[in-house]
């Protein structure tokens, strides 16, 4: 299993276009969506391409891949909008023998997480800062934000595989990465 990992988009056409380039040219089978597609929010700047209307069609165009969870940033508007499932704010993944989470982490995140076991892996967006970490027996993952990165991070999305969890530019350079190995397992 191949998975591209991304979060934070914020109405960024640009950002959803690298989506799409990315599941064109790469054999992802799932596309796991942190949330905050749409709206930019109140604490963000206009993001550089921000056309949401645009945004929409793009995502939609891989509704049979793409899981999603429901952003702070994610209006009840929206889920009319798109035709994959971005009502819940957790959702749970099986993964070889432990659970992926998926959570946008304004309620979930790493210090109010869900009830992880050993190998599981929980995933969040959010603070827009790219993380990859095992601690406590279980892994850590943020891609960091497509569109409007913070802590002088670029922008990033992630990648999940049955080897491990990698983050990358937006120009594809490799920016931080975590190997799974069976006894972390």
């Amino acid at each position: 299993m191949k998975t591209l990992v991304i979060s934070d988009i914020h109405g960024a056409k640009d950002s959803a276009l690298k989506v799409k380039e990315l599941m064109e040219r790469s054999s992802f089978d799932k596309i796991f969506c942190l949330g905050d597609i749409n709206y930019h929010g109140p604490r963000n700047p206009l993001p550089h391409s921000y056309e949401p209307k645009e945004v929409i069609p793009i995502l939609n165009s891989f509704k049979d891949k793409i899981i999603a969870v429901k952003g702070n940033c994610d209006a009840d508007v929206d889920d009319m909008m798109y035709d994959f499932d971005l009502k819940e704010y957790l959702k749970t993944i099986p993964f070889n023998d432990q659970k992926i989470f998926l959570s946008h982490g304004h309620v979930y995140n790493e210090d109010n997480l869900p009830a992880l076991k050993k190998g599981d892996i929980f995933m969040y967006g959010h603070t827009h800062i790219p993380v990859i970490k095992f601690e406590n027996g279980y892994y850590i993952f943020n891609p960091g934000s497509l569109t409007l990165p913070k802590g002088g991070h670029e922008r990033t999305y992630g990648v999940l595989d049955d080897n491990g969890l990698y983050i990358y530019t937006i120009d594809d350079r490799l920016y931080m990465e975590c190997h799974f190995k069976s006894d972390d397992r």
